[in-house]
């Protein structure tokens, strides 16, 4: 089990796997910790890593990667041992590395959530179904477990009713990370350079950005999950249930 109130947990070879506990709910509730967890990608756990990320006894792992991600990366080992499911939430590809250095880079980002949120209603509905009626505890992620699962930790807070404020704070941690990542990149890509100086950066910014966007378009995030994703009330229930002690 995680140790309640510890926010990141400690592994070698994973940089940003965090407990999403403790943040609370407009209803006075908090998300109870050990019961979701967020991450980079669990395809690296090995060895003294396997072994902490098995004491946590999660039991629903969720996979936003393409699967060509997957099988060049690989997924998390044994996978038969948990409720896995790959539900790759981005459809339209881009190289992060090889942004122009010119954009607005925030404003870029937050375009490519748009892309996301506009694509992948299926997968992500498919995603917040599964971590409220699988076995618990859960984890989700990506590569990075910036922005895909970002994405995801945003819809998921926001559905429990936690306040903006928080869900800003929970998207902007990756930054802590960002040294790590950038420096897997470069030793996964040795000989290339890369041109986008804001590789692994996840500010506060580029989430609020994010918000204001769905609710230009669909009234609020919560609308956005309601009316696009087809996220309904009950699952809504069941998820605050699952999850807010």
């Amino acid at each position: 089990m995680s140790q309640p109130g510890l926010r990141h947990l400690p592994f070698d070879r994973l940089h940003n796997f965090r407990d999403m506990g403790g943040y609370r709910s407009a209803d006075g509730r908090t998300v109870a910790w050990g019961t979701l967890y967020r991450a980079d990608s669990l395809g690296k756990l090995q060895g003294a890593d396997w072994d902490r990320f098995l004491g946590l006894d999660v039991r629903t792992v969720i996979d936003l990667r393409y699967p060509w991600e997957i099988e060049a990366k690989g997924r998390i080992p044994e996978p038969e041992r948990f409720a896995y499911a790959n539900l790759s939430i981005e459809h339209r590809p881009y190289d992060q590395a090889e942004i122009d250095p010119a954009l607005d880079p925030w404003r870029y980002l937050a375009d490519r959530f748009a892309e996301v949120a506009e694509d992948g209603v299926d997968e992500i509905r498919r995603a917040i179904e599964l971590i409220a009626d699988g076995p618990g505890p859960a984890v989700f992620h990506c590569t990075s477990g910036k922005d895909r699962t970002g994405l995801i930790a945003a819809l998921v807070l926001t559905l429990l009713d936690v306040p903006e404020e928080q869900i800003l704070a929970d998207f902007a941690l990756t930054e802590l990370a960002t040294e790590r990542l950038t420096a897997d990149w470069h030793a996964a890509n040795p000989g290339r350079t890369m041109r986008w100086p804001s590789y692994g950066r996840a500010p506060a910014t580029v989430m609020s950005l994010v918000l204001a966007d769905l609710t230009s378009r669909y009234g609020s995030p919560s609308a956005y999950l309601t009316d696009a994703v087809g996220i309904t009330p009950a699952t809504t229930a069941r998820l605050r249930e699952r999850l807010l002690a």
